[in-house]
């Protein structure tokens, strides 16, 4: 029979206490599907109401949720900074250039937090709303569905610097889009994937005169034509134009279809199929819907795990645009 001293077993019971602890902490910190269902059991369905009330008023708000989602994910992680407002300690996201104007849906999200205050005060972060609300509206809008995972916290800071750098733009050339994602630890598939947002929403004015009026060869030359009737070659800066002509509220690959008639609104869509590396993940989408939304769903899956707050990080804001 072995022999344990006191000393030993003291030591023995602190080093299992240790593994203990650090396993909690390492299992706390990683966001899970389940993480609200004993605390706010009926947090999902309450942001899902939210979401549906906003798309069934108007079918564009899908893409806004989504896009404000990307926007808050892209700077400082999935931390809902996009959503604070100007304060004097803190130079909110809202007002920087790529949000600027276009960024949408901020009410929405502080609908379902309102809500969810009633129920389960102090308990759903914000930046867990926006996850909910961008995998919702894709549903409502035809798109595929995912277990969002959930236990991120909200920031006490925004970055309107970053905001600014970080943010892929419009008229970025292949080689930034990839190296853009790539910071974010996203794949080049996964940039193609995300990409195929574009298949809803609408772009303004401004962001696309250059390509239809440029004479380029990778644009088709009637689809020029027909985006030159609401976009002048002068003012009317916030005309808007459906990204996606043919089915302008349906999350789908004809996103990718369009691209290879020269049909992308944008210049940074129609560079996805130019000849370089995403020419061949162009194709596939357009040809296989299935692997368009499965790629989507885990695209957003893995955007959705950018740099979150967990355990004791960040803040559960109670009104998601200040701080508590």
């Amino acid at each position: 029979m072995i022999s344990i001293s006191s000393n030993s077993f003291a030591a023995i019971a602190a080093m299992f206490s240790l593994l203990f602890i650090f396993s909690s902490m390492q299992c706390h910190a990683q966001l899970s599907s389940t993480f609200y269902d004993r605390t706010c059991p009926n947090a999902l369905n309450t942001i899902r109401t939210s979401v549906r009330q906003a798309v069934s008023r108007e079918r564009r708000m899908a893409a806004s949720l989504i896009r404000l989602h990307f926007h808050d994910c892209f700077v400082q992680g999935c931390d809902a900074s996009i959503l604070l407002d100007e304060t004097p300690t803190i130079v909110s996201e809202k007002t920087a250039l790529p949000n600027l104007g276009s960024a949408r849906g901020y009410g929405i999200i502080e609908d379902a937090k309102r809500e969810l205050e009633k129920t389960c005060p102090g308990i759903v972060s914000c930046a867990d709303i926006l996850a909910v609300a961008a995998r919702d509206a894709s549903t409502l809008v035809g798109g595929p569905t995912w277990a969002v995972k959930l236990g991120r916290r909200d920031s006490t800071t925004a970055s309107h610097t970053l905001a600014e750098t970080d943010l892929p733009g419009p008229f970025d050339p292949l080689n930034r889009l990839i190296s853009c994602f790539a910071s974010k630890g996203l794949s080049t598939r996964d940039m193609v994937a995300l990409s195929g947002a574009h298949s809803i929403g609408q772009a303004q004015c401004f962001l696309f005169r250059d390509r239809i009026y440029g004479n380029g060869t990778d644009i088709d030359a009637g689809f020029a034509s027909t985006r030159r009737r609401q976009c002048p070659k002068e003012d009317q800066n916030g005309n808007l134009a459906p990204l996606d002509l043919v089915t302008p509220n349906q999350l789908d690959n004809n996103y990718f279809k369009n691209l290879r008639q020269r049909k992308g609104l944008l210049q940074s869509d129609q560079v996805l199929l130019s000849g370089g590396s995403t020419d061949d993940i162009v194709s596939e989408y357009s040809n296989s819907p299935r692997a368009f939304a499965s790629d989507f769903a885990a695209a957003m899956i893995r955007m959705g795990d950018i740099s979150p707050l967990t355990g004791q990080n960040g803040i559960i804001r109670t009104v998601c645009g200040s701080l508590n």
